[in-house]
């Protein structure tokens, strides 16, 4: 299975997930030309807006990762983050990575906004693989949502 398969996977069990919980969204169209130039390569664009009621909204991007078990960590792609920052400031927006994989059955996703990854570790480390820079970020700093789980918990456990 290549990689565009995994991460649409996983976008459609996050879906599942969200219909499940009756949130209402918006998917996020990737094809390059549903989006205007001006972001091409500054800035990112997430996968979904979700929409909640007395809220508004928030923006999440959702991955296909696993924890790295010799390390406790999730490691979120620098590069990437940057670029989300980089939108979150210039427009005001919230945006938060959404992270599953297969292990748990798509049953449980580990939520952390974008500006937590930046304040939480400046350090980058490099890839040995890739070579790409990437943010080591421990699991227990993620907020974990089960399946049963309402999405509220993102917003009691952040206080």
């Amino acid at each position: 299975m290549d990689i565009s398969d995994i991460g649409d996977r996983t976008e459609l069990n996050f879906k599942n997930w969200l219909e499940k919980h009756r949130i209402p969204y918006l998917y996020i169209n990737q094809e390059k030309e549903t989006f205007s130039s001006v972001f091409e390569d500054k800035l990112k664009r997430p996968d979904f807006i979700i929409l909640l009621e007395n809220f508004g909204f928030i923006l999440v991007d959702v991955k296909y990762k696993k924890i790295n078990t010799d390390y406790g960590n999730f490691c979120i792609d620098f590069n990437e983050t940057k670029k989300y920052s980089s939108l979150q400031r210039r427009f005001n927006l919230q945006i938060w990575y959404a992270i599953s994989n297969e292990e748990s059955d798509f049953k449980t996703w580990f939520w952390i906004p974008v500006s937590k990854v930046l304040e939480l570790d400046k350090k980058t480390k490099t890839s040995s693989k890739s070579r790409e820079e990437f943010f080591p970020i421990p699991a227990e700093e993620f907020i974990q949502i089960s399946s049963n789980d309402s999405i509220d918990r993102l917003f009691s456990k952040r206080m």
